[in-house]
């Protein structure tokens, strides 16, 4: 199979996730729960997969990593630890249903939305400065949109809310492994990330970036404290309740050494390259529409398309059928589809990683020509 999803999930995987992982569970029990080796072990690696982390994201300290089951799971702690009740926040156009729906689910919360065309930052952030008003109280923005993989200008953006004190919560899903996030200089208060995409590791496992005052979802044992029943104060025990797991966050270590050794920037160009590659040969097909940038550093490994002729479903039905692995529909992103004017139609979604190559590309071009000579 070609597998052009890396969006949803990296499948691909380096080899030495797997082996980590498998290793884990027949070597490692729970971190902070005994004192013999396989405690320790398991101790040990949680603690190396953090400092990695803290490297590859500029966190000074690795105790500000957390671990979570995936991205959204972090999102909701950082909303729900720094929005309250009829707080005003301020959220891009672009923003995932991991974004939209927690804020949604807090009482009398107002959502203020700074919208602008695809692949216009500049536009964007200007929208931000006229739409930061004095009533908000927080801002959250993705990074990269999954459906376009269009690069949002997050750093000005943080800029803004530093120079008017505004909590800043960045949604790192789709950059994270393939652009640099420095979370010093963003003065973020929050950063999340999935370990399941750019970081390669295994499904069911995540990252949060902390640097202040945090709300745990979960309440429960942390191995430390434990006469006490209130969650512990300091992190990560403070959000971490409850058994870890151990055999993801070993494959996720190696996921993170393995971004750390071939570069974002490397897998960043690799990825744009096969982008560009794939939007030039669509655009070449009569009744495609490529939802692609002309500027440059505005579009990460993510590519959206429509054949006039056919659903969106049906394109990537077909497209399974010939062995190419791709996503259609809504991608669980309605926001971004109504700020593209894609809301009605969704979109066909390849999204490209490392192990991808341009033959893989060819031949998905081939197919999808096939596709619309047929209809």
């Amino acid at each position: 199979m070609i597998y052009f999803d890396s969006a949803a999930t990296t499948m691909q995987k380096p080899s030495a996730v797997a082996k980590a992982a498998y290793y884990a569970i027949g070597h490692m029990a729970s971190p902070g729960r005994g004192g013999h080796r396989p405690a320790l072990l398991a101790a040990q690696t949680a603690f190396f997969c953090r400092e990695e982390a803290a490297e590859l994201f500029h966190i000074s300290k690795p105790e500000n990593v957390v671990f979570t089951f995936n991205a959204t799971h972090g999102l909701n702690i950082a909303i729900k630890s720094l929005v309250k009740p009829g707080d005003t926040v301020l959220i891009s156009g672009y923003e995932h249903n991991a974004v939209t729906r927690p804020l949604a689910a807090i009482d009398g919360v107002v959502i203020k939305v700074a919208t602008s065309p695809l692949f216009r930052p500049d536009l964007l952030l200007r929208r931000f400065e006229e739409a930061m008003t004095r009533e908000v109280s927080a801002v959250v923005c993705i990074h990269v949109s999954n459906v376009f993989g269009y690069i949002l200008p997050v750093a000005e953006i943080a800029a803004l809310c530093r120079h008017r004190g505004v909590p800043f919560i960045l949604d790192a899903s789709q950059s994270a492994g393939c652009l640099s996030v420095n979370f010093e200089e963003l003065g973020a208060a929050f950063a999340a990330m999935p370990g399941h995409k750019g970081l390669y590791g295994p499904q069911g496992t995540g990252l949060l970036l902390c640097r202040g005052d945090t709300l745990p979802l979960l309440q429960g044992g942390t191995g430390s404290i434990s006469a006490s029943q209130q969650m512990p104060e300091f992190l990560p025990d403070r959000l971490e309740a409850g058994t870890h797991n151990i055999p993801g966050v070993a494959g996720l270590l190696e996921g993170i050494r393995f971004i750390r050794q071939k570069g974002t920037d490397a897998i960043l160009r690799h990825e744009q390259t096969l982008v560009a590659h794939a939007a030039m040969g669509l655009k070449r097909i009569q009744g495609i529409q490529v939802y692609s940038s002309g500027a440059p550093g505005t579009q990460a490994g993510v590519l959206s398309f429509n054949l006039s002729s056919m659903d969106c479903e049906e394109v990537g039905a077909a497209l399974s059928r010939c062995g190419i692995a791709v996503r259609s529909g809504l991608h669980c992103a309605p926001m971004a589809h109504n700020s593209a004017g894609t809301l009605e139609t969704g979109t066909v979604r390849a999204s490209f990683s490392v192990f991808n190559t341009a033959h893989e590309v060819d031949f998905f071009l081939k197919h999808i020509n096939r596709l619309a000579e047929r209809h």
